[in-house]
């Protein structure tokens, strides 16, 4: 999803950026390009309306800073408004709670969930000198339980034996109780991605 992302915002900056100089007409079309690329990866509507309007404000009323154009100046603006809406400091994941910590892990299907999850219970070990347990929750796609296992194996990460046949629920309570019973720190349940269509 966000190379995808990634990908549109990059056509979009790179057609601004070959310009000499910028219109309040060029960059409302770039703002145009930039919240239909936000919609179609699932942002919220208020959110990317709140964004662009933000970001059109700076535009329009930036002074261009000498050695850069003033398609270079718009594209600054967007990432300065970006790292201020996803936050510009790291906050550390509260673990304060009874051990075993769960962490539930969702997201669209193909937004990185499984390698996210590896990347954390990674950090949580290293770092915050955690034991971690990885579960794969995708019952609808066994090659994730082998992905996450295989992750778990190079980052020197515990997962929970898969066991063919078990729903989701069943899979998250013996991930719990085999975490109690490893007296492990946090659990990390990786669920299986959704996709628009599904309900329920």
């Amino acid at each position: 999803m966000f190379e995808t992302l990634s990908d549109r915002l990059s056509g979009i900056f790179d057609k601004l950026t070959r310009r000499g100089s910028l219109s309040d007409a060029d960059v409302s079309e770039a703002m145009r390009e930039v919240r239909r690329a936000l919609l179609e990866a699932d942002v919220a509507l208020d959110v990317v309306k709140s964004f662009t309007d933000k970001v059109r404000a700076r535009a329009v009323g930036a002074e261009v800073v000498k050695s850069v154009t003033p398609g270079q100046m718009v594209v600054k603006i967007v990432h300065d408004q970006l790292v201020e809406m996803l936050g510009s400091e790291a906050k550390p994941i509260d673990l304060h709670a009874v051990a075993p910590v769960p962490i539930l892990m969702v997201g669209l299907q193909g937004s990185g969930k499984t390698t996210t999850t590896s990347k954390i219970a990674r950090r949580l070990k290293e770092r915050d000198r955690k034991k971690v347990l990885m579960a794969s929750l995708d019952t609808r796609r066994p090659a994730a339980m082998e992905q996450l296992k295989i992750l778990g194996e190079q980052n020197g990460v515990d997962t929970l034996p898969i066991v063919a046949g078990q729903s989701a629920v069943q899979i998250a309570n013996r991930a719990v109780n085999a975490a109690k019973l490893g007296g492990y720190d946090v659990v990390i349940l990786d669920t299986a991605g959704r996709v628009t269509v599904d309900e329920g």
